[in-house]
């Protein structure tokens, strides 16, 4: 029931602003269900690319999808991703990805903040500096791979504060962008046997109602408070994601604390 629960909240959170797919699902399979990092990222690309691939065609049939900026955001951040996902593979028997999680958070945190500050925002940045999309497209790609989060709530934030798109086409741009993420990483999960078939589908029988009701929603929400709403749910995000970081770290110190302790003890013993 939580898992079916989660699954129509978070999925509510990506119909309606296309952030939320691995910000939120991948703190929640680590803390509530206890999945190994690896399983948690697999299995949130499936998630979450089920739910861009219904969301999707209501953006497409509406035009709130940006061709060109999409095109660009996919050339840097596919070989992130595949990168990404190589040093998941390799890091993946250390336990977890906690550092790289907390700086994603911080780096959410003050993006997303900069939507309330408007000297920050450069709405003209992608029109004159279009080559660059790739460029910061790249690291969304690479963190995508390695923890699953960022894909939707990063590019919508990129899009948000520094193109001149209008806050409906900035999250259909996104959930396209985000689609073809998931779609190359549950491939590569799936192959890897790195998902929990078992929870993916208690999530998505809670997730497929709650991205259709977002999408449905996101239709009737004026395009300012659009905007606020998709800059608050990153910034909760972000928040989440250094929370979970800083206390798995925090675990898993303490549980190497205590084998350390454990390993003197014993060579004390006579």
């Amino acid at each position: 029931m939580t898992h079916l629960v989660l699954g129509f909240l978070i999925a509510l959170a990506v119909g309606l602003t296309g952030i939320g797919g691995g910000s939120f699902t991948v703190p929640a399979l680590l803390l509530i269900s206890g999945l190994p990092a690896a399983v948690a990222v697999g299995t949130t690309f499936v998630f979450a690319g089920v739910l861009r691939l219904i969301a999707a065609p209501f953006y497409l049939a509406t035009k709130q999808v940006h061709g060109r900026y999409f095109r660009l955001l996919l050339q840097g951040a596919v070989p992130g991703l595949v990168l990404g996902m190589l040093a998941l593979r390799m890091f993946a028997k250390g336990g977890n990805n906690s550092v790289v999680v907390i700086l994603v958070g911080v780096l959410l945190t003050l993006s997303s903040g900069a939507t309330f500050v408007r000297h920050m925002q450069f709405p003209q940045f992608a029109a004159k500096n279009s080559h660059w999309l790739p460029w910061l497209a790249f690291p969304i790609g690479l963190e995508s791979g390695f923890s699953s989060a960022g894909a939707g709530a990063l590019g919508t934030i990129l899009l948000l504060n520094y193109s001149e798109m209008p806050p409906a086409q900035v999250v259909g741009t996104d959930v396209l962008f985000g689609l073809v993420l998931a779609a190359v990483g549950s491939v590569v999960h799936w192959s890897l046997g790195s998902i929990s078939t078992h929870v993916l589908t208690q999530l998505l029988v809670g997730g497929v109602p709650g991205v259709i009701l977002g999408c449905v929603l996101a239709r009737k929400v004026p395009g300012n408070k659009l905007k606020t709403v998709v800059a608050l749910i990153a910034l909760c995000a972000g928040v989440q994601l250094v929370w979970t970081g800083v206390r798995t770290l925090g675990t898993k110190n303490v549980v190497h604390a205590a084998h350390a302790t454990a390993g003197k003890a014993e060579k004390v013993r006579p």
